[in-house]
């Protein structure tokens, strides 16, 4: 690899993390500030929202949520004591644990998923760099 090709290499991957870093900390802020989520929260929460019974595995869910498994199970306390979600067992395989969004994670979810894409569309440009942040 010549010494330009490494450079723009390079640059690509910081230019990647800063707009990770500038979009990831624009959404914990603004989800924080007007609904009471982190974006995990966000996340774990869209993920049962998009599924048509609002419920899926906890193992499911620590892959959308990209944590481990001891990390999403805290996640999913959270989310209960805020009544948003609801853990229950598997009929089918006493080890398995669902995780079941509520009314109340319904409607959370339903009134910060309009914050969530306005930052997208504030943060993320067709040529993918990150643009003012307000």
């Amino acid at each position: 690899m010549s010494d330009v090709a490494e450079q723009r290499l390079v640059r690509q991957w910081h230019d990647l993390l800063a707009l990770h870093a500038a979009v990831s900390g624009t959404l914990e802020t603004r989800l924080q500030e007007e609904h009471g989520l982190g974006v995990t929260e966000f996340e774990a929460l869209e993920a049962l929202a998009r599924n048509e019974t609002g419920q899926c595995r906890g193992a499911d869910l620590t892959e959308v949520v990209h944590l481990s498994q001891s990390a999403t199970s805290r996640l999913v306390a959270r989310l209960e004591r805020e009544g948003l979600a609801e853990r229950s067992m598997c009929e089918s395989d006493r080890r398995g644990i669902f995780v079941t969004l509520t009314d109340a994670g319904r409607e959370r979810y339903r009134q910060a998923k309009p914050t969530h894409r306005a930052v997208l569309a504030q943060l993320l440009s067709p040529s993918g760099k990150a643009v003012a942040v307000r």
